[in-house]
């Protein structure tokens, strides 16, 4: 018999933070929540093998004490294990940005959160699915179920990535957003959603969004519905970097949606174009690949424990 729980640990999750605190809290976790496997993740990606060996096995609920790019890679492990809806998932507030929680409510404190994925009240969401250009030049595929997004975005978690993340996930992000804004040059992209061609030309940021929230604490898809079967595709034209710097604390409080140079539109499906190579996408904050790149929509593909109804 599979077990009914399996812990899905990324030990190296806020530069390493993740594993040490799993051992001052996991005795907390198991008295909480019964009886549970924890499953380490060996390294980058491997916690989709994890969840597709789970969901295939039948475990009855996967926890993921990790970040965003963990909670990603577990959907993509459920929706190739062809069993995500049998299992559902819940999110543990251990990760450097958080965005994922902090959209659909999780609490920040631990114990609230263990509370709450306790009562067992559930949510069917919708995942995405991200094909896009490898560096080896070959096409993968992800699942997501924050935030996709290219362009400026992409050289910002590259960043954040390669730098300790001591100061949590809000000021790394920042520290990291001010650090792409003087490397980072805008690229031609064509972005064409449901067929139709939305933008062709320069331009610095365009997300497919599930979620509301990405890079620590921005707003930047505040009218995304994660259950409404649709991504939120919010496009932000190029600008003067002295201009976008100005317009970032509206980004923070969602209120960059009025602004002319943003455009936010709703669809199926969004496929992203651009003539160079250097154009990157970041998929749950993790700096996978460039363009050419194709996001789509799965409704209702996941259920999510323990977050807001």
């Amino acid at each position: 018999m599979p077990p009914s729980t399996v812990v899905v640990l990324n030990p190296a999750s806020r530069n390493g933070a993740t594993g040490a605190r799993w051992l001052a809290i996991e005795a907390k976790v198991r008295a909480a929540l019964g009886p549970l496997e924890v499953e380490p993740t060996r390294g980058p990606r491997d916690a989709v093998r994890i969840a597709r060996e789970a969901g295939r096995a039948g475990v009855r609920r996967l926890i993921v004490a990790g970040g965003d790019g963990t909670a990603g890679e577990v959907a993509t492990g459920l929706l190739d294990s062809g069993r995500s809806e049998d299992c559902e998932v819940a999110l543990l507030p251990l990760g450097t940005g958080g965005d994922l929680a902090r959209g659909l409510g999780v609490p920040r404190d631990l114990d609230t959160a263990l509370e709450r994925i306790a009562a067992g009240k559930r949510r069917r969401v919708d995942a995405g699915r991200a094909r896009y250009t490898a560096p080896d030049g070959g096409t993968e595929e992800v699942g997501f179920l924050n935030v996709a997004s290219l362009g400026m975005s992409g050289l910002v978690t590259q960043l954040v990535n390669e730098t300790p993340k001591t100061l949590g996930g809000r000021v790394s992000f920042l520290v990291g957003t001010l650090r792409a804004l003087v490397r980072w040059r805008s690229r031609p992209v064509r972005l064409v959603l449901d067929g139709e061609v939305v933008h062709e030309g320069p331009l610095h940021l365009a997300t497919a969004a599930n979620g509301k929230c990405f890079g620590g604490g921005m707003h930047v898809a505040p009218r995304a519905e994660i259950d409404d079967g649709l991504l939120d595709v919010v496009i932000v034209d190029d600008l003067p970097k002295l201009v976008l710097l100005a317009k970032l604390p509206s980004l923070y409080g969602g209120r960059h949606l009025a602004d002319p140079a943003v455009r936010s539109l709703r669809g199926r499906c969004l496929e992203a174009f651009a003539a160079s190579r250097d154009v990157y996408t970041e998929i749950d904050g993790e700096p996978l690949g460039t363009l050419p790149a194709r996001y789509e929509i799965v409704p209702r593909a996941i259920t999510l424990v323990g977050v807001d109804a």
